[in-house]
């Protein structure tokens, strides 16, 4: 998971957290030149590496967050490239809030089925705003901060197991 000054807090914690428990290996990967990043509500997160660093480790799943970072993300040709690349490779890209305008910036969004925050309707006029989170093939996306729970889980089904994901849920009470 990138992360760039700006990030929405939930849109993180939760999916990590979520996938963490579920078994998942999350790495979070600053993409400037501190480890330490400051979220759009001044929680600081300290990334496990620099993109400098990681930017072409293979990955199962690039997840991207949604908030205010999601402008840095967008003029990220080094993530760009790598989303890219995600997709032709046949890699899980999961994205929430404002993060598919990214998928649509390195052009892989195409006709697939998504969701995204009602902010940036008029730059995904296909997003489906009444879902909470949407899979469509090897993307899963979704609406925001309130679905952050949601989407963890979900990409925690696709990515460990739905058995994984479902004791998550019942451990976490969801």
């Amino acid at each position: 998971m990138p992360l760039a000054p700006g990030f929405e807090e939930l849109e993180v914690v939760a999916p990590v957290d979520v996938l963490r428990r579920a078994g998942a290996d999350v790495t979070l990967v600053a993409l400037e030149s501190s480890r330490e990043v400051r979220g759009r509500n001044g929680l600081t997160l300290v990334a496990d590496a620099l993109w400098a660093d990681w930017g072409d480790r293979p990955c199962d799943c690039l997840l991207l967050p949604g908030g205010p970072a999601v402008a840095i993300l967008r003029g990220h040709a080094g993530l760009l490239e790598r989303v890219r690349a995600q997709d032709a490779a046949g890699g899980w890209l999961a994205a929430i809030c404002a993060a598919p305008t990214v998928l649509l910036a390195a052009g892989v969004l195409g006709s697939r089925r998504h969701t995204a925050h009602p902010s940036v309707a008029a730059e995904l006029p296909r997003a489906e705003l009444d879902e909470a989170v949407i899979v469509d093939g090897r993307l899963i996306t979704s609406r925001g901060a309130g679905t952050a729970l949601a989407f963890g889980l979900e990409v925690a089904a696709r990515l460990v197991s739905p058995a994984q994901a479902a004791a998550v849920r019942t451990a976490i009470a969801a």
